[in-house]
């Protein structure tokens, strides 16, 4: 039997708390997700055919409960777009978060796959969201995603909305669609939102780093040796380390404070690392959460495992701090 000293789990505790590792006891929940999701990972992948990925993927979202009866939802079209307002009670109409959904950029979309975690970050948040279904790809490649992206935020400021009231947010590719754009956004000389906030984020389509083999066998569904071949898709040619599509290698001088939560597990994981030591370098404020042992994304599972609820409440305690200013101000 191996006998840990006190002295030896404080040390432990500082090196988490060093590193911003949320250190937990990982739920049964979740611990059942992560055998469940290996084995959905084969069936996804196995042929990456992208209609047949997308058909997948939304059957599966359509069986999820609707959300609760206090949560308001409407659908506008914005620029070509179909968009979806969701205002949990009690949100304040004026605070906007613009988020932009994951899914490799060739599936996934706010109407199947995101809207229970869409409602969620409005309650947790008291702010509302405006989710857009920018265009996909193979079918529009690069740059289609990030010039909807920077469309619907020209859009919002256009309607007359603040951008110290608005965060841009997303996971996966959206995650990176979140840099990117915003990185054009600031080079259009257009003024930059409060901050953003990412769940891990796929910042390099070049595919480079570490834990990209470190985690291959440990991340549970995402396939780490096929990162490449879903770049090309929405690539399409261009080069993998372009910043507005890659923003890894963009110039992030001038970019707002960011939150990134990422797991321990993802062959992802230095994808956020990376990123958040660039920003400490040019001191913008980041704070970058290292979950152990989770699935990729694992904030659209809060349906069903208490890490995904834990972790957006973090993500809303984040975005009041920035959004909600005056509120803190006058109490």
């Amino acid at each position: 039997m191996v006998v840990i000293h006190p002295s030896e789990i404080v040390l432990l505790r500082l090196l988490f708390i060093s590193e911003g590792r949320i250190p937990h006891t990982m739920s049964l929940q979740a611990t059942a997700f992560n055998i469940v999701l290996r084995s959905l990972k084969k069936r996804m992948f196995g042929n990456t055919h992208h209609l047949k990925l997308r058909k997948f993927v939304d059957a599966a979202a359509s069986r999820a409960p609707n959300p609760p009866e206090n949560i308001d939802i409407k659908e506008e079209t914005v620029n070509g777009m179909s968009c979806l307002w969701i205002k949990a009670l009690g949100s304040e109409p004026e605070k906007i978060i613009l988020y932009l959904h994951g899914g490799g950029y060739i599936f996934c979309s706010i109407h199947t796959t995101h809207k229970d975690m869409l409602w969620r970050l409005s309650a947790a948040s008291k702010c509302r969201v405006f989710a857009i279904d920018y265009r996909l790809a193979p079918e529009n490649p690069y740059p289609a995603a990030v010039d909807d992206a920077v469309s619907a935020y020209q859009w919002l400021l256009d309607q007359g909305y603040k951008p110290e009231n608005i965060a841009v947010a997303g996971d996966s590719a959206g995650g990176g669609l979140t840099y990117g754009s915003v990185l054009k956004i600031k080079d259009m000389g257009l003024p930059v939102p409060a901050c953003t906030v990412t769940m891990s984020p796929w910042t390099d389509l070049a595919v480079t780093g570490e834990s990209i083999i470190t985690n291959l066998k440990r991340d549970v569904l995402i396939p780490g040796d096929g990162l490449t071949e879903g770049a090309d898709y929405y690539l399409n040619g261009a080069d993998p380390r372009t910043p507005y599509a890659s923003p890894l290698y963009g110039d992030h001088s001038g970019m707002p404070p960011t939150l990134i939560q990422v797991s321990s597990d993802e062959v992802l994981l230095d994808d956020s690392r990376r990123l958040a030591a660039l920003y400490k370098s040019l001191d913008i404020p980041v704070e970058i959460e290292v979950w152990e042992g989770l699935p990729h994304v694992w904030q659209s599972l809060a349906l069903m495992i208490p890490e995904g609820k834990a972790a957006i409440k973090k993500i809303g305690e984040y975005l009041r701090k920035h959004l909600h200013v005056d509120d803190r101000l006058a109490g």
